[in-house]
């Protein structure tokens, strides 16, 4: 039997996180193809794309509860199935209530994974006695940079939608084949099954966990126009901002284990927010192209682990069950991603987009100004060896 506190353990939890982030970037190169081949207008497609966030949310709420129940590895492997299965339905799909429908399951299968594999890796964290969350977000974020890169590539070669998901698909069968006996077996707790709301720490973990999603989303969805407004870049350099903003949280989640085991959660999280903080503000105040863009990179750097250390702490806490806490704060911060664009949109229509994400700044301060109250007395965990 494997335990959490071994190195299969940990390489099954690694590839879980890598099958989630690859198989949702695979989704992103096709949506002008899919857009393109039901002959919809942008307004039904983003109802379309709502789809995909409203089956991850329902999936999100109810994985807790049965992760508590059966245990946290049947629900990673059905989660990772499905969305290797489902993914090459996205290709196929010949009208809007075909693709609605096919969205709706690959969203169902990511939230089911997202949670469980989360949930696993708390456990086997904590057997491990060592930080080991950043890590395994990391791994989610190099699977969505190979899943986007691959499918991009792809296509470029002149392969067909289909062709270029069978192979993504075949490629995540096989990690969950590899995955699949070494997760770990946990037991079931019948009486941590039932539904929860989240409630004491867990509620202001989640509601921090949104503001951090909430940010990356904005990151996504406005950075480039913010920039390029501004007289920052040419329109045709706006990317500029999302690429140095995803690389330096991927590079800061990769030394994340370590800077966590050095300086603790409640200085990671205090140092990692006023940082993401700082980027803001050099990104809303600089009068240069090169300064403006170095703010992205303090945005990522601090941000990179203030998720992984908040699904460590939920789990940690003892409010309520460490698998529905972990449910709860998933649901609440992916809510930040599917509403997020859309509330900063409404703000940017009254306040101007400057003044929306000056909005965000001040959402990213509540993390270092509650790390105190959100971490025990300093424990660090032993560094990686």
């Amino acid at each position: 039997m494997v335990t959490p506190s071994s190195a299969a353990a940990r390489l099954a939890t690694r590839l879980s996180f890598l099958v989630a982030g690859f198989g949702i970037a695979s989704w992103a190169p096709l949506v002008p193809f899919a857009k393109a081949r039901l002959a919809i207008d942008d307004g039904a497609m983003g109802l379309l794309l709502l789809c995909l966030g409203l089956g991850s949310v329902l999936t999100m709420s109810a994985t807790g509860a049965l992760s508590a129940r059966f245990g946290s590895r049947p629900i990673i492997i059905l989660g990772g199935l499905g969305v290797a299965l489902f993914l090459p339905l996205l290709a196929l799909a010949g009208s809007p209530l075909a693709l609605g429908a096919a969205l709706f399951a690959f969203g169902a299968a990511l939230g089911s994974i997202d949670v469980a594999m989360n949930i696993h890796a708390v456990e086997v964290e904590r057997a491990s006695d060592r930080p080991l969350m950043s890590g395994f977000h990391a791994l989610f974020s190099i699977g969505g940079f190979a899943g986007a890169s691959s499918m991009t590539l792809m296509l470029s070669l002149g392969l067909s939608p289909l062709a270029g998901v069978l192979i993504n698909a075949a490629l995540m069968l096989a990690a969950m084949a590899l995955a699949a006996p070494r997760l770990t077996r946990g037991a079931g707790d019948p009486d941590g099954a039932a539904f929860a709301l989240p409630r004491g720490v867990v509620l202001l973990l989640s509601l921090l966990a949104a503001a951090t999603f909430l940010a990356e989303g904005a990151m996504l969805d406005w950075s480039a126009l913010l920039i390029t407004k501004s007289g920052l870049v040419a329109v045709a350099q706006g990317g500029l901002g999302y690429m140095l903003f995803s690389i330096a949280m991927t590079a800061g989640r990769l030394v994340g284990d370590k800077v966590v085991a050095r300086l603790g959660d409640r200085d990671v999280l205090r140092w990692g927010g006023l940082l993401a903080v700082a980027g803001f503000v050099v990104l809303l105040t600089a009068p240069m192209a090169a300064l403006a863009l170095s703010g992205f990179v303090l945005i990522g750097l601090g941000a990179s682990n203030i998720v992984p250390v908040l699904f460590r702490l939920a789990g940690a806490q003892t409010a309520m069950p460490a698998a529905q806490a972990i449910s709860a704060l998933s649901t609440i911060g992916y809510a930040g991603i599917l509403v997020g664009p859309a509330g900063i949109g409404a703000i940017a229509d009254a306040t101007g987009l400057h003044g929306a994400f000056w909005l965000l700044a001040g959402l990213l301060a509540l993390t270092p100004l509650l790390a105190g109250r959100l971490t025990a007395p300093a424990r660090k965990l032993a560094p990686q060896t």
